[in-house]
């Protein structure tokens, strides 16, 4: 997965007063007081969509006295674009368009029956839909070793990445990266279904392990982490296409 930018942790002293989004040559970019911000790359930060810049330019209005970089998940998904994506656009395209050959939809638990149903219900009409969506219908097994997918099928969802833009690129590998699956990211991103849906889906599993083993606090916190993480791509995604 491509590095994340604008993801330090930590904070820095807020020394801005003014935020304001300015049109520009090529889109829109934010002013800290009147001055253009720039990626860590030191590279213009100029976005073609102003729904985005607008998201931007709110995260920068919401800090206080610090800097929080990882409260600003949109200047993270646009720098990470800008300064990652751009540049490299064929191989991470390939890299996106890759979960689906082992896509966590198609591997299916054997047993107990409750899972094998919660699986089966969450999981397959997102196949099915995408099997008609993008012509593109995945096999499923319950082996752990990897299958082949069909050839068409993967030039047929390797098509739908490579036609979105940089931005949404962006947004549908993080959403990949997180949710482990390139079908629930593309239905995230056609507004088939929404975040809370897309962490469901995501993760069936360990949801079903929390309800019949009882409160695990790690896995909990690792659930509610990547929640947000889901509902910050969600919403990226959403104002990308805008």
């Amino acid at each position: 997965m491509i590095p994340s930018v604008f993801m330090n942790k930590g904070s820095t002293k807020r020394l801005y007063k003014d935020v304001k989004v300015a049109e520009t040559a090529g889109g829109f970019t934010v002013e800290l007081d009147g001055r253009p911000i720039k990626t860590p790359a030191k590279r213009p930060f100029i976005v073609a969509v102003r729904p985005v810049a607008d998201a931007v330019a709110k995260e920068w209005c919401a800090q206080e006295e610090k800097v929080c970089q990882e409260a600003m998940p949109m200047m993270r998904f646009v720098c990470t674009s800008l300064d990652q994506v751009a540049p490299q656009r064929t191989a991470v395209e390939i890299e996106t368009a890759r979960y689906c050959e082992t896509d966590l939809l198609c591997y299916r638990a054997k047993e107990p029956e409750e899972l094998v149903c919660r699986q089966a219900a969450a999981w397959q009409p997102l196949l099915d839909w995408a099997g008609v969506r993008y012509d593109a219908q995945l096999a499923i097994t319950t082996e752990v070793t990897a299958i082949e997918q069909d050839d068409d099928a993967i030039k047929n969802l390797s098509t739908a990445v490579r036609r979105e833009s940089n931005l949404t690129l962006t947004g549908l590998h993080f959403a990949a990266g997180v949710t482990g699956s390139l079908i629930v990211s593309l239905a995230l991103l056609e507004g088939e279904i929404d975040a809370e849906r897309a962490w469901l889906a995501s993760h069936v599993d360990e949801h079903w392990q929390l309800q019949r083993w009882g409160a695990d606090k790690e896995l909990s916190n690792r659930l509610e982490n990547l929640r947000r993480e889901v509902s910050a791509v969600s919403e990226f995604l959403a104002l990308s296409r805008h």
